[in-house]
């Protein structure tokens, strides 16, 4: 048998048998102790519902340990299926408990029970993932692949599995027939003729083909099949990628393969229900407690420049309508300010006012916009209409950022795209963060955006002018 890796074969088990222990740990703390009893007398009296939740866990890691088993790490994510989990656990015990007889659970413990279960879990798996990220780093727990073609998609994936070495992969081998390929990577081992003789004499665990199956229907079929014989796994990597960001999911007609387009996370209705419920909350209760800030917020804005406290300015909100968007003014009272982003060191900018942008105090007021519905907390930063039209000219797919509510934050801004955009292919990048938020949203990744805003703010970026 083939080595993935030192004790690679065991992470799944250790992993799921240490899920399973923090269900008995989660009960023992949340049922034991309730009873107030010695801990034979308690275990005695809960012992059926100890046996009930285990078997619950033991059907629940059937279906979801394979997240133990994933190379590409999303914390948000992960919390997302330990979410899932919990609630699929939450429904199996009440289905048993309720076919097998109560036993007397009292419904506040089970519900205390399956709210720590989800944050002792989710803890869990996110810090279980970043252990396997170091222990990968190391050089464990790796998987030996080779990559099939040199052409754009084969590059991209290159350089995504070379960037971060947490996921595990080890690049063995890159075949190509053209003889330029060798400049893709110091791994160039010869052309498609020579893939199985390096199999053959090499530990490959996993075949990638980017070869472009409308051009090379014969070598694609010839990698399957010389992976087939030596037993390795071999995934074909669409050459849309070319072109295309979307996700797809791998559906079929009778035995024919097919890929349907993704639809976005927010299209559903429940997901959009839930992202307006939180804008509300929060929104309501940063303006409950706006006076706190308006206040000492106005008096160094007077101080600063004479003007107005609140900046108002025509941004580009949701499928292109335009809204006026609020802010503390942070500037001079300008005629250019509809027009011309803030730059670095720019005159504009007052010196209270550069401490409103270094915080990010300035987008409070913003939270009145969440409020009446025009943004969100999370979404794309809204942008100056003028710039609207100019990029929406200059870089493809740059409306659909407008497919979603703008928001106060960003995914892009948390990735360091924040403030000036001095050449196209900053706003190009920043683009391409908002799509892929739009495209892969989950309420924990709004989460996971807004404390790194909160602490962005609070150590300072080098963007924010």
């Amino acid at each position: 048998m083939k080595s993935k890796g030192r004790y690679g074969q065991f992470i799944r088990w250790i992993f799921s048998i240490i899920d399973l222990l923090i269900v008995n740990l989660v009960f023992f703390i949340v049922f034991i102790w309730h009873f107030g009893r010695p801990i034979e007398t308690g275990l005695t009296y809960s012992r059926p519902v100890l046996l009930v939740l285990n078997v619950a866990m033991v059907v629940c890691l059937y279906f979801y340990s394979n997240v133990h088993e994933r190379r590409v790490f999303y914390a948000e994510k992960v919390v997302g299926e330990a979410l899932k989990l919990v609630l699929t656990h939450a429904g199996i015990f009440v289905t048993l408990t309720t076919f097998l007889g109560n036993y007397g659970a009292p419904w506040q413990r089970i519900i205390l029970f399956y709210v720590l279960f989800f944050v002792v879990l989710a803890t869990w798996w996110v810090l279980s993932r970043q252990v396997l990220k170091f222990y990968r780093n190391q050089g464990f727990n790796f998987k030996r692949i080779i990559v099939i073609g040199g052409g754009t998609v084969g590059v991209r994936l290159i350089n995504e599995m070379q960037a971060d070495q947490g996921y595990g992969y080890h690049i063995v081998g890159f075949f190509d027939n053209n003889p330029k390929a060798r400049s893709v990577s110091a791994v160039y081992q010869g052309t498609l003729d020579d893939v199985e003789q390096f199999i053959k004499t090499h530990q490959v665990d996993e075949m990638f083909c980017a070869v472009p199956d409308l051009e090379d229907n014969q070598n694609v079929s010839r990698m399957i099949r010389i992976a087939d014989n030596n037993a390795v796994d071999f995934y074909y990597v669409p050459q849309f990628g070319r072109t295309v960001t979307r996700q797809f999911e791998l559906s079929s007609v009778g035995d024919v393969p097919i890929l349907a387009v993704h639809p976005y996370p927010l299209k559903n209705p429940i997901n959009r229900l839930i992202k307006r419920a939180f804008d509300l909350v929060v929104s309501t209760m940063a303006l409950i407690l706006s006076p706190l800030v308006i206040i000492p917020v106005a008096i160094g804005i007077k101080l600063s420049s004479p003007g107005p406290i609140f900046f108002v300015q025509k941004r580009t909100g949701y499928r292109g309508q335009a809204f006026n968007c609020y802010k503390f003014r942070t500037m001079r009272v300008n005629a250019d300010s509809d027009t011309l982003q803030a730059t670095k060191g720019d005159p504009r900018v007052t010196w209270f006012g550069n401490f409103l942008r270094r915080s990010s105090i300035d987008e409070l007021p913003q939270f009145y916009n969440v409020w009446r519905g025009e943004m969100s907390t999370v979404g794309p930063r809204p942008h100056m209409v003028a710039h609207t039209e100019m990029y929406s000219e200059l870089i493809d797919k740059y409306m659909l950022r407008h497919t979603i509510k703008p928001g106060i934050t960003g995914w892009a801004q948390v990735r360091g795209y924040r403030g000036q955009t001095e050449e196209l292919w900053q706003m190009e990048k920043r683009v391409e963060y908002d799509v892929w938020y739009a495209e892969n949203w989950t309420f924990f990744l709004d989460l996971k955006i807004i404390f790194r805003t909160i602490w962005n703010a609070i150590v300072g970026e080098d963007n924010a002018y």
